[in-house]
Order: structure tokens, then C-alpha cells, then sequence
């Protein structure tokens, strides 16, 4: 690595905000508590941040409970104004952002970077749904009265994001909660806090008054979350990580009957029937399974192949994961960056190891990548058989296991043969077959013959326990809005 891009880390890293952002000024956390935040492709130390007690999240709290009527009054218009400053921000600070984005995560610096042109596209489409939040007026079928309908925000939210698409999963969330006039604290992951970070300074930059946004880092989630979904003040929670999680949140939820969203795990099939055009097929599949390295909810985890067309299907998609370049995501020309941490390296390596002892066959990988940091080299595994772990559990790297059908109506019991539903893929040229699959398999969400479906304009979400709610489109702001009911007598 060269002096001088040694020199621009350091930089970035250095003018990050570390501090809690509460009430609308950076401030360290009570008794001086702070955590490490690492660069997962040599494991060393970039930074510390504050790290946030109990006492301070209840802080952040009670700042965005008074900041709730005042910004709930802000005209649409004011609020969507913001929200396109932001947006403009965001872009103008995209090299900074993407490099400190791959510097606490891993991935390549060219997916960092499209992840803050995906990111800042949500509050622009988010700025643009603020002006649109309607309501109704009609006649009582009695003719007597007369019924006003109203769409008010939910009040104070509570928002935690995941480590994998650290900015995205921020800029989902905050996009709607602003636009529809809820106050909110917000919790990143611990082990990618700076990108949310700088993304409150850049709403501070953009006029969000003190009190509406609110960023608590934190080693201890549950200490600290659990009594603001507790606290009578809070009244919405949205989420999106983990199913195991995501359900003790619902639990505690249930104590104030909370209103939330929840975006949870999932077990993405991708099925390839006889009729596809398997090069076309093969590029969806890079696509499904090597986005963030297989660090995504949406990643094709089981990937289905009709026996015809098998072996050209695993023979090319080998020859495409074989050649991609695994290393810093800094580096040059680099495809495929490290695993997130150590754990994660591990569970990759246990899932892998346990599909070969079942049976499967290594067409290319299957090791750690050797070196410091935590890679895992590009893998495809053919003859997955059902007794192996990644059959259900979520791979969460860069691994595609191969298993092989015979009919339609065998890959559409596969495909559902999941507790989750978020999304599948199917590859296809007959046009009744993939309605008729599209319509059959149980997801909030269908690629047909896309590898990619997340788009800030489309409702992104699952069904089963894949998740409650939607995010993005045009019902993303309804998550964050209650509908008010007036009945007017007429005399």
C-alpha cells in the first residue's frame, strides 16, 4: 500500500465522528465507556467510538419524545427539503463515505461506493412520498355525517440496523421516519458504527433540528434497547437483522404494543429451469449470491439447477467465482473483500465443511483464503443434499451450493420448504411458467431473470418469518404513519 493511501485512510478515519449524537450535539458517553471498531481485512485497530450506557440511550430518547410535536408541525415541504439536502450531501461526499464504509466493513470499495448512490437514493425518494401523505373526506352512507380521514406520524421510533449494508439500511429507515414527521433514535451495528455516523452529521448539515435523528452506539444492545422499547415513550420499532432477534424484540414489544417493522432473515432460493438461457442465468447468479460477498438477507442460499443443464451451469458459474479477486476491499481491482469478523469467517468454514461431509462436491474453493484478515475464497458446491446445514441456516458468504430437479413442481416444494420467505429467483423463458412460479413460491419478493430485486422505489420485504412490514416504495412511509378517523355530525 502506498504512503499516500495510507495517509487518505488515516484522514477519513480521523475526521469520522466518533462521539453519541443526541439532541443535536456530539457527546461522549457516560462514564467515558467506548468500543473498538476494526478493519476486518487485517484485523487491526481503526478507532474507538463512544459506547453508549442505558442512561444515555434513555437520553436520546427523551430528546426525540421532545422533539416529536414541533417536527410533526414542520410542514412536508420543509421536511422533504431536508431530505434532498442530504441526499445532495451524500453525494457529494461519496469517495469519503465509501472508503470509511470499506475500511469498517470489508467490501470492495466499488460496492461501498454504489452503496451510498443506493443509500442516498432513499431519502430522495422518501422527499419526494413526504409531500404526498394523503387522507379523505366522505359522505357517512346514512348521509348524517361526514368522515375525515387523517395520516398522522406514529410518534418517537426506535431503529436498528444491521453491519452488512451499513449506510442503506440506515437511509431506509431514516428516509420514511423523517419524511413522515417521527423523531427517531437510531442504533447501527457496533461493528460498523462510523457509517451511520457520518450520516448524522450529514443531517445535521442538512437542517435536521436537534432532537430528530439520534445515533447511540452501543456494545450492549440489549441493556440498553430493551428498556427504551419498554419505556411507555417510544412507539414504533423498526429492525432488521436476525429471526432469532427480531422475535425477542417482538416479545418486548408486545409489553407497549408497539408498532413495527421487521426485516429478518431469509433463505433465498434461485432455480434455473430447462429453458433459461444459462449465461444470462450464470450473471444473475453472481449477482444473487456475490453481492457484499454473500454478506446479504437477499443472497441466493440454495440454488437450484435442472439436472439438463447442471453441468454447464456449475461448469461456468465455477470458472466466474474461480476467477473473482479476493482481498482488501482498498485495493485495486479487488471483487470480494473479507468476511466481517472472525465468527463470521467461522461459521462460513463450519457450513462448508459440514455440506462435504454430507456429500457435496467442491467444484471450486471451499478454504480460507490464506493471509491476515477474514477471507473466505469464492465456492461452489455441487450436490448439496438436504441433510446439510446450509440447507436451512443462512450462509451469509461467499459460497453457492448447487442441488439438482426434475420437474416444476418439485423445485416450487423446495423453494418453499423454509420457515422464511423474503425472496427467490427464478430464471425462465417461458413466460406462463414464471407466473405460475412467481405466483406459487411464498416471498414478499421475485427476481424473474434479474439476480438483483432491491430498489428504494419497490416495497422490499418478506413474508412467513422473514419479516413484518414493508420498506421503500410507496408504502415504506405508511410503517411510520397512524391513520386518524374524525366523525363529523351534520345536522
Amino acid at each position: 500500500m502506498s504512503s499516500a493511501s495510507q495517509e487518505r485512510e488515516a484522514r477519513v478515519v480521523d475526521a469520522a465522528p466518533k462521539q453519541l449524537y443526541i439532541n443535536g450535539q456530539w457527546r461522549d458517553a457516560r462514564q467515558g465507556r467506548v468500543l473498538e471498531v476494526r478493519d476486518p481485512s487485517t484485523g487491526s485497530l481503526l478507532c474507538t467510538v463512544a459506547n453508549a450506557s442505558p442512561e444515555d440511550g434513555r437520553d436520546a430518547l427523551e430528546a426525540a419524545q421532545a422533539a416529536q410535536q414541533g417536527f410533526a408541525a414542520m410542514p412536508p415541504r420543509q421536511r422533504a427539503t431536508i431530505l434532498m439536502r442530504a441526499f445532495e450531501l451524500m453525494h457529494e461526499r461519496k469517495d469519503d463515505l465509501a472508503l470509511l464504509m470499506t475500511l469498517e466493513m470489508g467490501k470492495p470499495l466499488a460496492d461501498a461506493a454504489g452503496e451510498v448512490v443506493y443509500a442516498a437514493e432513499f431519502f430522495r425518494h422518501f422527499a419526494e412520498e413526504a409531500t404526498r401523505i394523503s387522507g379523505g373526506y366522505q359522505d357517512a352512507p346514512t348521509g348524517n355525517a361526514r368522515f375525515l380521514i387523517r395520516q398522522e406520524p406514529v410518534g418517537p421510533s426506535l431503529l436498528i440496523t444491521p453491519w452488512n449494508f451499513p449506510l442503506a439500511m440506515g437511509t431506509r429507515k431514516l428516509g420514511p421516519a423523517i419524511a413522515a414527521g417521527c423523531t427517531s433514535v437510531l442504533k447501527p451495528a457496533e461493528l460498523t458504527p462510523l457509517s451511520m455516523l457520518a450520516l448524522a452529521q450529514i443531517l445535521e448539515d442538512a437542517g435536521a433540528p436537534p432532537g430528530v435523528v439520534n445515533i447511540v452506539v452501543t456494545s450492549t444492545a440489549g441493556q440498553v434497547m430493551e428498556p427504551l422499547i419498554r419505556s411507555g415513550i417510544a412507539r414504533k420499532l423498526s429492525f432488521t437483522g436476525s429471526t432469532q432477534v427480531g422475535k425477542k424484540l417482538l416479545e418486548q414489544c408486545a409489553d407497549k404494543v408497539l408498532r413495527t417493522s421487521m426485516e429478518l432473515g431469509g433463505n433465498a432460493a434461485f432455480v434455473v429451469f430447462e429453458d433459461a438461457d444459462v449465461d444470462k442465468a450464470v450473471d444473475g447468479a453472481m449477482l444473487a449470491k456475490m453481492r457484499n460477498s454473500g454478506e446479504a438477507c437477499t443472497a441466493a442460499n440454495r440454488i437450484f439447477i435442472h439436472r439438463s443443464v447442471l453441468q454447464e451451469f456449475s461448469e461456468k458459474l465455477a470458472q466466474r467465482m474461480g476467477e473473482l479477486k479476493v482481498g482488501r476491499g482498498v485495493d485495486e481491482g479487488v471483487q470480494v473483500g473479507p468476511m466481517v469478523d472472525a465468527t463470521q469467517l467461522d461459521k462460513v468454514k463450519e457450513l462448508v465443511d459440514d455440506a462435504v461431509g454430507a456429500g457435496a462436491e467442491v467444484v471450486v474453493g471451499g478454504e480460507v483464503a490464506p493471509g491476515d484478515g477474514y477471507f473466505y475464497q469464492p465456492t461452489v458446491l455441487r450436490d448439496v443434499p438436504r441433510e446439510a446445514r446450509m440447507w436451512t441456516e443462512e450462509i451469509f458468504g461467499p459460497v453457492a451450493p448447487l442441488t439438482p430437479f426434475d420437474s416444476e413442481k418439485e423445485v416450487v416444494d423446495l423453494v418453499n420448504d423454509t420457515e422464511y420467505g423474503l425472496v427467490n429467483y427464478v430464471y425462465t423463458n417461458d413466460l406462463n411458467r414464471a407466473l405460475r412460479v412467481a405466483e406459487s413460491i411464498e416471498s414478499g419478493m421475485v427476481g424473474l431473470n434479474q439476480g438483483v430485486v432491491s430498489n428504494p422505489a419497490a416495497p422490499f420485504g418478506g413474508m412467513k418469518e422473514s419479516g413484518l412490514g414493508r420498506e421503500g416504495g410507496d408504502t415504506g412511509i405508511d410503517e411510520f404513519l397512524e391513520t386518524k378517523y374524525i366523525g363529523i355530525a351534520m345536522a
